[in-house]
């Protein structure tokens, strides 16, 4: 494609926890199809891997998520009892964006960059536009009942998947002429069954997680009772655990809000990957959620075409 016909193109990035790795097969596909937005919009993770694309950091985010198992993955966790809003602080996720992409300003990045959180009192949309680049990727990705909300103002502000998973409606608003879209929920409700759900897949064998905890964590963090899964039952099947109760909720409402905002505001052109068989908090997939994410772009590349020449014309 023609890079200097091309019009101001906005890239809109879906959440989906880890499922969002997904993001950085279709970003570096559609470089090379020579593709390369101007804008970039996130919500939750798609926050997070749109801030580092926006900073020039996406090499160094693709390399550490490759490198993820489930041991760095739980090192990550640092599980509370504490009355924080969320099972977890949140402070190592929080050093993590800092020590990667350094004290910058979003309004700083090499990209134009905004990120969606909810108003947890007021249940309103927040477009983070500007201020420090760690503070908006705490609140976008402040997944309820997980992770604690952040103070902005006289707000709390939450995950913005609760208003707004897939932010077409914000890369518009920063300019962008084609909107490509990218959602990482389309494929989730009603298509699996209990036991093997991409609710919990893979981490739903709590005596699996609790050996890789600490002595002390793990003790406390047993105390969490169904966390993860239901437990066994007597009279039938077990019911499902706190966790895939959340889970299960934010799948559902994250696909209804989703069909809602984009029938209201469709995006030019939509990437949906196949991503139902990776659960919520498999991190450690990074590399075949890439690769999903690629492939994805690939089998609309026809479509891509097609609108960057009708855009062109």
């Amino acid at each position: 494609m023609n890079q200097a016909a091309q019009p101001r193109v906005g890239l809109a990035l879906g959440s989906g926890s880890a499922r969002g790795w997904s993001h950085i097969g279709v970003i570096r596909a559609l470089e090379r199809l020579g593709v390369r937005p101007e804008v970039v919009a996130g919500t939750s993770v798609g926050a997070v891997v749109g801030a580092f694309y926006a900073a020039g950091r996406l090499d160094a985010l693709e390399r550490w998520v490759r490198s993820l198992n489930r041991a760095n993955v739980l090192s990550m966790i640092d599980v509370t009892l504490r009355s924080t809003g969320g099972v977890m602080e949140g402070r190592r996720l929080s050093k993590f964006y800092t020590d990667h992409l350094g004290k910058v300003c979003v309004e700083n990045l090499k990209l134009d960059f905004g990120a969606v959180a909810t108003r947890l009192e007021r249940g309103t949309e927040v477009w983070l536009r500007d201020g420090p680049l760690d503070d908006a990727l705490r609140a976008s990705t402040a997944l309820p009942g997980l992770l604690p909300p952040v103070r902005f103002g006289d707000d709390w502000l939450v995950d913005g998947g609760l208003v707004n998973p897939v932010p077409v409606s914000l890369c518009r608003a920063m300019g962008a002429e084609v909107v490509v879209a990218v959602n990482l929920n389309g494929d989730l409700v009603g298509r699996h069954t209990r036991g093997h759900t991409a609710i919990t897949n893979g981490w739903a064998d709590a005596e699996v997680w609790l050996r890789h905890l600490p002595n002390g964590l793990r003790e406390r963090a047993k105390t969490l009772g169904g966390w993860w899964d239901g437990g066994g039952g007597e009279d039938g099947p077990a019911p499902p655990g706190l966790f895939e109760v959340i889970a299960g909720s934010l799948n559902i409402m994250q696909d209804r809000i989703t069909r809602s905002r984009m029938a209201g505001d469709p995006p030019d052109l939509l990437i949906a990957p196949r991503l139902a068989h990776i659960g919520l908090l498999e991190f450690d997939r990074a590399e075949e959620a890439i690769a999903i994410g690629g492939r994805a772009v690939e089998r609309i590349s026809p479509y891509l075409q097609d609108l960057f020449s009708s855009a062109d014309g």
